[in-house]
């Protein structure tokens, strides 16, 4: 009897499943006739915003790096050779030194490409909490949420430069990568250089102004500290010379200085923006290559970036418990958008609308990296990794329709 019953309830609870799916789709197809707008939602979301409480997320499993922890303090118990590959010995790998030019060299040409659209697309920053608008007429979407901004939180727009749209991360340069840290005391004797540029000098790039030392003999791990065998400054390696000693607020170039280097020809503005398009792509695909390889590190509360196997000792940490670390950075593995960091901003569809982006009509926005924007906006075609972003099928209702949407 009980069996018997069991198939019964069985049988009614796959009816009723089946009539309440039918019911879903019959009105789903009754909403589109009646001319209801119905938006699905993306599997890709925006880049969340971290609150000043929050580390960034880490790029290795913290159980990983406990086990990590846990295998190298039981080698350096025991006391022996280990031999170790380049980049970790002091030497260069061949194969990346290529990859490492090509980075500068596409850097070198992003930079000049940006100054070029920057004339003709107009770029403005709010003067309160730094957001970024490309195109003539900035929005309205009130998200300016800081200390010191307007009630309505709205942004105080103003003319914004080249420097808004590709922000600068600067990082200590290292004479050599498996010397010491930078020391607090060091800090205004050492240069600063932009850390994508850094990368490159030490994956194989040489600089006259920035000198490095090229290791000739590997260097060995003896129970977890390395030992050099070679010379500590060799007969061709000069130490002092080409070492500007009056620090880095007085450097001879800056990065607008190398641009100049390069000589573009002229062209339209379409074409200047495609070669900037793929010039950013090529030069966040070469660094993502190099960073595999040459370690670089990040502070889990601020902006702070070190290139090498470690991270300075300078106290200027300014953010989350700061205090408890004595002002120490909370150093971890570093990402590409920590060296090339993307600066996002709202998605313009229509150029030629003189109609800005309104608060109320946010959610079908898009955004987009400023500088993929100011390409897009100058014609060139938007790599497939931003299409889901742009929610370019998602259709923006007009405001007086905006109530009707499902």
């Amino acid at each position: 009897m009980l069996p018997r019953q069991t198939r019964a309830m069985t049988k009614l609870r796959e009816l009723a499943l089946r009539n309440s799916s039918t019911n879903s789709i019959v009105g789903n197809q009754l909403k589109h006739r009646h001319g209801f707008h119905i938006i699905r939602q993306t599997c890709t979301e925006f880049p969340r915003k971290l609150k000043k409480t929050e580390r960034k997320p880490w790029v290795t499993n913290i159980n990983e790096l406990k086990r990590i922890g846990r295998a190298e303090r039981k080698e350096r118990q025991i006391v022996r050779e280990r031999i170790l590959q380049p980049p970790q010995n002091g030497l260069l790998v061949k194969e990346l030194i290529p990859v490492a030019h090509q980075v500068n060299a596409d850097r070198i040409q992003l930079f000049t490409c940006v100054s070029k659209v920057a004339q003709s697309i107009a770029i403005y920053s709010c003067s309160v909490c730094g957001e970024v608008h490309i195109g003539h007429r900035p929005h309205k979407i009130r998200t300016c949420n800081v200390m010191g901004s307007a009630a309505s939180k709205e942004h105080c727009w103003r003319r914004g430069a080249v420097e808004h749209v590709l922000p600068l991360v600067e990082s200590f340069h290292l004479y050599d990568r498996l010397g010491r840290a930078v020391s607090h005391n060091e800090r205004l004797q050492v240069d600063r250089i932009p850390a994508i540029l850094e990368l490159c000098v030490q994956a194989g790039i040489d600089l006259p102004e920035y000198p490095t030392r090229r290791r000739v003999f590997p260097a060995y791990s003896i129970s977890g500290r390395v030992i050099d065998f070679e010379k500590r400054f060799p007969k061709e390696d000069a130490p002092g010379k080409d070492i500007y000693a009056c620090g880095f607020w007085q450097k001879r170039n800056n990065i607008s200085d190398d641009n100049k280097s390069v000589d573009m020809q002229p062209c339209d503005l379409q074409g200047t923006a495609v070669r900037g398009m793929e010039a950013w792509e090529r030069m966040r695909s070469g660094a993502s290559r190099l960073m595999e390889t040459y370690a670089v590190q990040t502070c889990g509360y601020c902006s702070e970036v070190q290139v090498g196997p470690k991270g300075h000792r300078v106290r200027n940490c300014q953010a989350y418990k700061h205090q408890m670390r004595d002002g120490q950075h909370a150093w971890q593995e570093a990402t590409i958008d920590d060296v090339v960091p993307p600066v996002y901003v709202w998605h313009v569809r229509d150029t030629q609308s003189e109609k800005p982006l309104v608060n109320g009509l946010k959610k079908y926005y898009g955004m987009l990296p400023a500088v993929v924007e100011l390409f897009a906006q100058a014609g060139a075609s938007v790599p497939n990794d931003y299409v889901v972003m742009m929610r370019e099928d998602v259709a923006v209702p007009e405001w007086d329709e905006e109530t009707l949407v499902v």
